[in-house]
C-alpha cells in the first residue's frame, strides 16, 4: 500500500539533486554549507529512493574526536546551559524576608532595584549587560578605555589558544571575555 502522505514530504518546484534523476526532489537534507552563525545552511532535494539513500550513508558525527561524540551521544546533551526559567532559582538568587518589610511591594521594589541601571562615578549610568561585562573583565565600573584595553590584552593572552600550546579548554572564557569587550568598547560609558 502507498500513501500519499509521507512524513518529512515538502514538495514543490525542486528536481532531484542525484544527477540522471528525473523526479520531482520532495525530500530536504542537509547541503554542502551546514548551519551556523551566519544562517541555516543549504539544502539539497531528493526523490524518496534517493534521500532513502542519501540518510543511510550520512555520517553525523563525521569529523568528530572521539570525545566530541561521546559528548554528543549523552542524554543531557544540549542541556548543559541552564535558561533562566529552569534554573532551580528561576534567575532570583533568594527569597525576600518577608518579616523585613511592612509592604510587600517594598520587598518587590528592593528586588527590582537589583536589576536596575547603576550608576558610575562620573554620572553615566550602566545597564546590568554592561555591568555584567565589567565583571567579566575584572574591572572596576569607573575604569577608562586605556583600563580596558590593557586588561583585555591580558586576558586575551592569558586564555589564547595559542598562547596555551593548543590547550582549547579555556576558549569559552576566551569568548566572553570577547564579548564583554565588545560591549564596552562600542558603549556610550568610553564615548
Amino acid at each position: 500500500m502507498r500513501h500519499d502522505r509521507f512524513h518529512g514530504r515538502i514538495g514543490g518546484g525542486h528536481g532531484c539533486d542525484r544527477p540522471g534523476c528525473p523526479e520531482e526532489g520532495e525530500f530536504r537534507a542537509p547541503g554542502h554549507r551546514s548551519p551556523g552563525f551566519d544562517g541555516p545552511g543549504d539544502y539539497r532535494w531528493f526523490c524518496l529512493d534517493h534521500v532513502r539513500e542519501f540518510n543511510a550513508g550520512y555520517d553525523w558525527f563525521a569529523g568528530m574526536s572521539a570525545d566530541e561524540i561521546f559528548a554528543a551521544q549523552h542524554p543531557m546533551a544540549g542541556w548543559e546551559a541552564e535558561t533562566r526559567a529552569f534554573r532551580p532559582t528561576a534567575g532570583v538568587d533568594h527569597a525576600p524576608r518577608w518579616a523585613d518589610y511592612k509592604d510587600p511591594l517594598d520587598a518587590i521594589s528592593r528586588r527590582a532595584r537589583a536589576f536596575r541601571p547603576a550608576a558610575r562615578p562620573d554620572g553615566r549610568m550602566m545597564t546590568q549587560q554592561e555591568r555584567g561585562a565589567f565583571e567579566v573583565l575584572g574591572l572596576a565600573p569607573e575604569a577608562d578605555r586605556k583600563a580596558l584595553r590593557t586588561r583585555y590584552s591580558q586576558l586575551v593572552r592569558r586564555y589564547h589558544p595559542d598562547r596555551n600550546g593548543g590547550d582549547r579548554s579555556l576558549e569559552s572564557k576566551l569568548q566572553r571575555v570577547v564579548e564583554a569587550y565588545n560591549l564596552l568598547k562600542g558603549s556610550a560609558l568610553f564615548a
